[in-house]
């Protein structure tokens, strides 16, 4: 055997006897009572002190490390709907710029004149016979009878005549 592997086997052996040592010597700290109560106060005391100094911040009107917290996380939050928002928007513009639209609402205007110069024609062409008789306009009735529908009411002249009868 070598001098080089002695002195490996020797570091090998130290090294896995030292950490065996370390982990007891760890198990036993934690084992303790005295340690665990120590650790337990120290953490309590901590919490303590925690709550206290969120409090004074609190009495001067300065935000506390939770309060910056939630203010980040709102503003993550309304910045990725912002985002979601922005994109629709585009989403949005790239559709209505398209060449199919404006050719779409050029035929529907087109449409729009068609018809609006037929019914001008239509109107113009042949007044309402019940106008030239000097009847009620074309589609309507008389005042008075829409009245009496509305009302359900008929005229005084048809009440007295029936009363009369």
């Amino acid at each position: 055997m070598s001098h080089a592997d002695s002195t490996k086997g020797l570091r090998e052996r130290l090294a896995g006897g030292t950490e065996d040592r370390l982990g007891k010597a760890l198990v036993d700290l934690f084992d303790n009572p005295l340690i665990n109560g120590a650790l337990g106060r120290a953490s309590d005391a901590r919490e303590k002190a925690a709550q206290a100094q969120e409090l004074a911040m609190g009495a001067l009107n300065l935000p506390s490390a939770a309060d910056i917290e939630r203010l980040t996380r709102r503003l993550r939050s309304v910045s990725q709907r912002l985002e979601g928002i922005e994109d629709g928007v585009h989403r949005i513009g790239r559709t209505l710029s398209g060449p199919g639209v404006e050719a779409r609402l050029a035929g529907i205007e087109e449409q729009l004149k068609a018809l609006s110069a037929k019914l001008d024609s239509q109107r113009s062409a042949a007044p309402p016979a019940a106008a030239a008789a000097g009847g009620p306009p074309a589609g309507g009735q008389p005042k008075r009878a829409a009245a009496q529908r509305s009302t359900g009411k008929r005229p005084a002249a048809k009440r007295a005549s029936a009363k009369a009868s």
